[in-house]
């Protein structure tokens, strides 16, 4: 049954999805027209809302096309992609932030701008055409031949995602990720700090621990590891901790894990440790720079598989196996010496070096949009 699904997919992707398009393209493009358009989420994705809201605060009004593929149903999947593409076939300007198929489906007109935020930043697991994972194998074509720009956390990450997507260099632009804007703004910390506290008002006083695993397999079977490490470590903690649990949104939909509903990103402002393994969620955490962060050590035969791109020789921090010593870890890590922190630091500045909350703005002023305040 998956493999039929997976046929009748490629079916839309190859023939349906391009006739709809070529059939609308006839019309002129509309000036101004905006898209932001998601495939794997119920809700607009964090890594689209501060790119949104600055649109909207310009006076733009971007038309959102944002659907779990992973749960709709074949019936409103159709009407979805028919909408979309109808309105894709006359957009000047498109935005995504993920894998979005229907934009690949055919050769874009060269009057459509297409940016893809991306979701993630540094550099950590290897992704696209680098792992065999992420491209179903009866695909055909380049999903990212289509994107006029990628934007990146830093520039070392340009010739890596150049390599993984088989798009020229060119198009990849350190900008920066727009969502990480969010992490410099004082009074956006502050409304996280004040929406935990209402809805965890049991956490006041207490350290708070997050734990953020990486997404593993794929949005039919996505699967996690060290679920029963993390909930005995949170049963040997004590009252003076709360531990929080964000398992991936495709794991939480095949049976809920996660303890606490409010996105990983908000919970930055509150987080006293990052619990994770691999994933780039690390990056985001440690432009908080004040805060300690805590690694849990890979599996030698996950490293081994060739899945990752090693960086961690320039990470002066502790990467620490998941295991029984855990709640003695998380309590050291409270009271890690400040040079730790320094080197920390030093270690992130390459991979994010972009992200200084103008990320947004530079993004815009590339593509022409709009000119936004006194850009430096």
């Amino acid at each position: 049954m998956f493999r039929i699904r997976q046929y009748i997919k490629m079916l839309l992707q190859n023939v349906c999805l391009p006739m709809l398009y070529h059939f609308w393209a006839r019309r002129p493009v509309q000036k101004g027209k905006i898209l932001m358009a998601d495939a794997h989420h119920t809700m607009m994705p964090f890594s689209m809302r501060r790119m949104y809201e600055t649109l909207k605060e310009e006076g733009k009004e971007p038309e959102l096309f944002v659907a779990d593929f992973g749960t709709l149903g074949f019936g409103a999947m159709l009407r979805f992609l028919v909408r979309f593409m109808r309105a894709y076939a006359t957009a000047e300007y498109v935005f995504i932030c993920d894998y979005f198929l229907p934009a690949a489906s055919c050769k874009k007109r060269p009057e459509t701008t297409l940016v893809q935020l991306w979701h993630s930043c540094g550099l950590m697991k290897k992704i696209a055409f680098d792992t065999g994972e992420d491209i179903p194998k009866n695909y055909r074509g380049n999903m990212f031949g289509n994107y006029s720009y990628l934007t990146m956390s830093a520039q070392v990450c340009v010739p890596v995602h150049a390599h993984a997507l088989r798009i020229p260099q060119e198009r990849i632009v350190a900008t920066g990720i727009s969502r990480t804007d969010y992490y410099f703004d004082p009074k956006w910390n502050a409304r996280c700090q004040e929406q935990f506290y209402a809805r965890h008002p049991e956490a006041a006083g207490k350290k708070i621990a997050v734990w953020a695993p990486t997404f593993r397999g794929n949005a039919a079977q996505p699967y996690l590891i060290g679920l029963s490490d993390i909930q005995r470590a949170a049963a040997a903690l004590g009252d003076d901790w709360q531990l929080l649990i964000k398992a991936h949104p495709h794991i939480d939909a095949h049976g809920r894990v996660s303890n606490c509903t409010i996105p990983t990103e908000e919970l930055f402002a509150v987080a006293d440790v990052l619990i994770t393994d691999y994933s780039s969620v690390m990056f985001d955490y440690l432009l908080y720079k004040s805060r300690l962060c805590c690694f849990l050590r890979i599996l030698r035969s996950m490293r081994q598989s060739g899945a990752f791109i090693w960086i961690t020789g320039a990470c002066r921090f502790r990467l620490w196996r998941m295991a029984g010593r855990l709640p003695e870890r998380l309590r050291e890590a409270r009271h890690t010496p400040k040079r730790t922190g320094q080197s920390r630091r030093s270690f992130v500045r390459p991979y994010t070096g972009a992200c200084d909350g103008k990320a947004t703005e530079r993004i815009l002023k590339l593509i022409g949009l709009t000119m936004l305040r006194n850009l430096q």
